[in-house]
């Protein structure tokens, strides 16, 4: 996204002098425009000597397809959904120091972007549509890949990444995920972390999701590694914010309201026959008929097979792909950073969560 000059001024008088010039690391690769006006003076923002990463073009097809190419369809329906603010969350922004600057990595529709009127905060997601919706919504944020920020090194007093490590399919790129978020913060600063669990506190959920099993072999060389595809030509356009609003009624598609609520909360998909040990899900998402017929485009979806109708619910269904958290799992992850230290690690509403603090440069 690119930022007018007047909403730049804006931006800066609430925040420490020169932080936005110094703030971002932009490649044509890691980061997408979304325009509001055809000309932006945003030269000064941008680091002339950033090198291109080719961290988007080797995201693995699994993740382009179940991931990028689903929430970019479901946006302003998923957005819908996505307004309760889970309380540990809440807890952990507004303990900050008043004028901490804040990256959330993976905000979504920006639920938690400003929730702290004291702190700057900026965000980012791998899903245009989703961006926009938080550009429209007056937030500060940017099309970027959890695996490549676009953030300059030690600039960020904390940051945030709540249900976004459990959509990398391979351990290293979860690692390199979490390197990401202890590299942009300060020496001092701390950085939460939410996944999804797989012991689920309510155990019927894992019997509606779907494991990865026979079908899906031949796109994996083994566990939480997939093969590399070439890229598909299908995109799929999302529906218009302004068509959606969501009623309890149509929050039954989904299961328990209260985790339709909140993003963290675990959703639904199908039985495996070895349950303790799987990890690998598609969980659906439920698009109902007169949402998804809006602009058509989850007809072209469903003829391309990135999506299934579901008449009995009247629905197009999306499947999004997870990578649910074992108990310890996490906590490995970054025990051997050389970096940072766990100083909090809890498991709450089916999440496993740790707070990270930042030792050295």
């Amino acid at each position: 996204m690119l930022f007018t000059r007047s909403k730049l001024h804006q931006s800066l008088a609430s925040t420490p002098r020169n932080l936005i010039k110094h703030f971002l690391i932009t490649t044509t690769t890691t980061m997408k425009e979304i325009k509001t006006k055809k000309h932006s003076n945003t030269s000064s923002l941008l680091n002339p000597d950033a090198k291109c990463s080719s961290s988007v073009k080797s995201t693995p097809e699994i993740e382009k397809k179940y991931v990028h190419r689903v929430y970019d369809a479901i946006a302003p329906h998923f957005s819908a959904t996505r307004f309760a603010k889970w309380p540990k969350v809440s807890a952990f922004l507004n303990n900050l120091p008043s004028s901490s600057v804040i990256l959330d990595a993976g905000c979504g529709n920006g639920k938690y972007l400003g929730l702290n009127p004291n702190c700057f905060f900026i965000g980012c997601d791998i899903s245009a549509p989703l961006i926009q919706i938080c550009s429209e919504r007056g937030h500060e944020v940017f099309v970027a890949d959890a695996v490549n920020l676009p953030y300059r090194t030690s600039y960020a007093d904390a940051a945030i990444s709540i249900a976004v490590l459990h959509h990398l399919s391979t351990e290293n790129r979860r690692k390199k995920a979490i390197d990401e978020l202890v590299r942009v913060v300060k020496k001092g600063g701390h950085v939460l972390i939410t996944v999804w669990a797989v012991e689920q506190e309510d155990k019927s959920l894992l019997n509606k999701w779907t494991p990865l099993t026979d079908k899906y072999l031949e796109e994996w060389i083994g566990p939480g590694t997939p093969r590399i595809r070439s890229s598909s030509s299908v995109t799929l356009e999302s529906i218009p914010e302004t068509e959606v609003s969501i009623s309890q009624e149509e929050v039954k598609d989904f299961g328990n309201l209260s985790l339709v609520e909140e993003e963290e909360g675990m959703e639904s998909e199908s039985e495996s026959g070895n349950k303790d040990t799987q990890q690998e899900y598609f969980v659906p998402w439920h698009l109902p008929y007169h949402r998804a017929e809006v602009s058509g485009a989850s007809v072209g979806a469903v003829e391309n097979g990135l999506a299934r109708k579901d008449d009995q619910k009247g629905a197009i269904v999306y499947d999004r792909y997870y990578h649910v958290f074992g108990e310890g799992e996490l906590e490995r992850l970054v025990s051997g950073m050389k970096n940072a230290v766990i100083v909090d690690q809890f498991y709450d509403k089916s999440n496993w969560c740790v707070v990270l603090q930042k030792t050295s440069c």
